[in-house]
């Protein structure tokens, strides 16, 4: 197996110093030079920051400070004045959030797709010990309060066939970059960003998902819900070819092939903050100078049955995120609220 190397960070922070940008210059989602992947960002600022201290420092003055440090790591000029912006690094779409607990407040706004979070552990003794940078997407799906800012949703219902293909192709931005005889197992994981020449046709994608319909597996923890979708999540990922299991519970969830994988033992799919078929950008680097948008994703919805602590695999439906409401009517409307309050799992940072 060719070995996977992972990819410079660095080479954003000396492009973003040797341009002189400020935190505040517009990027383009997934500029191959100047805007840092959501794992890159993640890996600068957990490394600049772990171990830095904020004993002794006011709430004001401690996030002015890590502010500042964030700038440094990123390698972006420290502002005369932080602008109330929102979000307050717009230039590459992330808050920072400063956290001792594992209850999340997100303030008089909403929660955006496209915006990246990046939550900063401090410890009992006001310790900087871990980062974890993720999208809005992300953080609805961890709200087990069902305490919601706005989500989206649809009607799964079962059809007469066992597996559906509903879009027969690819949209046209995708189309140039699919080949369908690809060893996934050789040359990727699960989470590496999508790649020209190493995604899969749809169709082929749902060939090779279409044998999991009858799969059973057991339906086992507390967190049955998320339980269901991790046993579902490497399935697929096995079937698919890869030979190693990855998860960082980011959206799409087989981020390599632009696949988002759910498992309904319920009427109602929750699709986040951003409808299937919306053009704005994914966060995701460009393929081939092409910025990936969320029509483009592939949704692999998997209807489920449970009966006596086993989940049984009953359907199977493919789409594009641009075909998906011909297959999925919307529920219209959204759920709104003044204040999201998210309760982190235990395990957030270890995922």
């Amino acid at each position: 197996m060719a070995e996977i190397l992972p990819n410079d960070q660095k080479r954003y922070v000396v492009a973003i110093s040797a341009k002189g940008l400020s935190i505040y210059d517009p990027i383009v989602i997934g500029d191959p030079v100047f805007w840092i992947p959501t794992n890159d960002l993640q890996a600068l600022l957990d490394e600049g920051l772990r171990g830095m201290s904020v004993v002794g420092l006011p709430l004001r003055t401690r996030s002015k400070v890590v502010k500042i440090r964030v700038c440094e790591v990123l390698g972006y000029p420290v502002p005369r004045s932080f602008k109330r912006t929102q979000p307050r690094f717009p230039g590459q779409m992330f808050d920072i959030y400063i956290q001792k607990s594992n209850n999340l407040q997100v303030w008089n706004e909403e929660l955006a797709a496209s915006r990246r979070y990046a939550i900063i552990r401090v410890s009992a003794t006001n310790v900087i010990t871990q980062v974890k940078v993720v999208t809005g997407n992300t953080l609805v799906r961890l709200n087990t309060t069902k305490t919601w800012t706005s989500k989206y949703q649809a009607c799964c219902i079962p059809g007469v066939q066992s597996a559906e293909l509903v879009a027969v192709k690819d949209t046209e931005r995708l189309l140039p970059f699919v080949v369908p005889n690809v060893d996934l197992g050789r040359i990727a994981t699960p989470i590496l960003d999508p790649a020209a020449g190493q995604i899969l046709p749809i169709k082929t994608v749902f060939e090779r998902l279409s044998v999991l319909v009858g799969q059973q597996f057991a339906d086992s923890g507390a967190d049955q819900e998320r339980n269901r979708g991790a046993a579902l999540h490497r399935l697929a990922c096995e079937t698919l070819g890869y030979r190693v299991y990855q998860d960082e519970g980011q959206f799409p969830d087989i981020r390599h092939q632009l696949l988002e994988v759910k498992l309904q033992t319920s009427p109602t799919i929750d699709l986040g903050l951003v409808t299937p078929e919306s053009v704005e950008p994914l966060d995701v680097p460009m393929v081939s100078g092409q910025q990936i948008r969320h029509c483009d994703v592939r949704y692999g919805i998997f209807c489920g049955s449970v009966v006596n602590g086993v989940v049984t695999l009953t359907h199977f439906v493919l789409t594009t995120g641009e075909t998906f409401f011909s297959r999925f009517p919307q529920f219209q409307g959204k759920v709104l609220n003044k204040k999201l309050q998210i309760s982190l799992p235990a395990d957030f940072f270890d995922i």
